[in-house]
């Protein structure tokens, strides 16, 4: 039975058109879990082996940007940045918790994104709720999207934590502008 949880995400910044649909592409990928693509620069997947990260490259993506906690089970967050390294990737670990999440992560995440070089960017976390709850907020702070269409799409990805919903959304209207 295959899984309709896309995982991981990768983002632009330009903003979307708001009557543009998001076309979902999930290409298998030995060593990414549940490997997702929206549009030609966002992908979105669960864990990651550091082995698949030159399979990351010829997808075009430019960076890594990991949400996983290094003392999660499976996570090797130094093989993975160093396989980055390897094959030219820019890296960068937010650490982002499910049971403390902290605003400051996903500032540290918005900023990133928004650095030149960093795009496109592949993001991943180990199931893919935090990375698609970080995809909802860029999508409505920084493309602009209204939150039903931006929580449509997230929900789609994997965000199906009710307590990451209920952060995000807060975390949303204290820096809508």
């Amino acid at each position: 039975m295959k899984r309709l949880f896309p995982i991981f995400i990768a983002a632009a910044i330009v903003a979307s058109p708001a009557t543009a649909q998001s076309q979902v592409k999930t290409p298998t990928i030995p060593g990414i879990t549940h490997l997702a693509q929206i549009e030609t620069t966002v992908a979105c997947s669960g864990a990651i082996k550091p082995e698949a990260v030159p399979d990351i490259k010829k997808l075009g993506f430019v960076s890594i940007i990991n949400l996983r906690l290094a003392t999660e089970p499976g996570a090797n967050v130094e093989a993975e940045e160093a396989a980055a390294k390897a094959a030219g990737i820019r890296y960068a670990h937010l650490p982002f918790s499910n049971a403390a999440p902290d605003p400051a992560i996903v500032d540290r995440f918005l900023q990133t994104l928004s650095t030149p070089g960093y795009q496109p960017a592949f993001i991943h976390c180990s199931g893919g709720g935090r990375a698609a709850m970080m995809w909802f907020i860029k999508r409505v702070l920084l493309d602009k999207w209204d939150n039903d269409r931006a929580l449509e799409e997230a929900t789609q990805l994997g965000l199906t934590n009710q307590a990451l919903k209920t952060f995000a959304l807060d975390y949303i209207q204290s820096h809508r502008k």
